[in-house]
């Protein structure tokens, strides 16, 4: 089977895009988080702004218009599609440091109660600001980080009740 790619626009638009596609693109990388592509005769000016690769979600601005994109493969659909979710048997009570970075921001407080794929914190790690998000609904019992405070990574970040 072919994989294909199911990308999701802004929640509204929809789209395939297949490894062929994806190779026929010219992309010269500018920076850590910044493209200038040629598709066909035509040029784009792209920034990843925001990453979230757990989710597969990503906040991309093309020639000055933002995007929310959301991308699935052939076994993110088929799992959608027998009615699983990736992750629900698993029950997670901390968000630790994918990666080493600078917390830029922290969006909730102790106590708050939050629900699944609400923002945490975004961490800047290699010159790029990465979502972190719930990964269940719940409320914060602690929160270990500070902004603007650097972490390593499986550092613990915040604990839900």
């Amino acid at each position: 089977m072919n994989q294909i790619y199911k990308v999701n626009v802004n929640n509204s638009f929809d789209f395939d895009v297949s490894p062929e596609q994806v190779s026929s693109l010219d992309a010269i990388k500018m920076s850590a988080s910044q493209f200038h592509v040629l598709q066909g005769h035509k040029s784009y000016k792209c920034e990843i702004e925001t990453s979230n690769v757990n989710s597969k979600s990503y906040k991309v601005k093309v020639n000055g218009n933002t995007y929310n994109i959301h991308i699935s493969n052939n076994l993110d659909i088929l799992i959608k599609d027998m009615g699983f979710e990736v992750g629900a048997s698993k029950k997670v009570n901390e968000i630790k440091a994918p990666m080493p970075g600078l917390i830029l921001d922290i969006h909730v407080k102790e106590g708050q109660e939050v629900k699944e794929d609400d923002a945490l914190l975004i961490l800047e790690a290699m010159k790029m600001e990465n979502v972190l998000t719930s990964p269940r609904d719940g409320i914060i019992k602690s929160i270990s980080v500070s902004k603007n405070d650097t972490v390593d990574k499986n550092q613990l970040l915040i604990e839900f009740e």
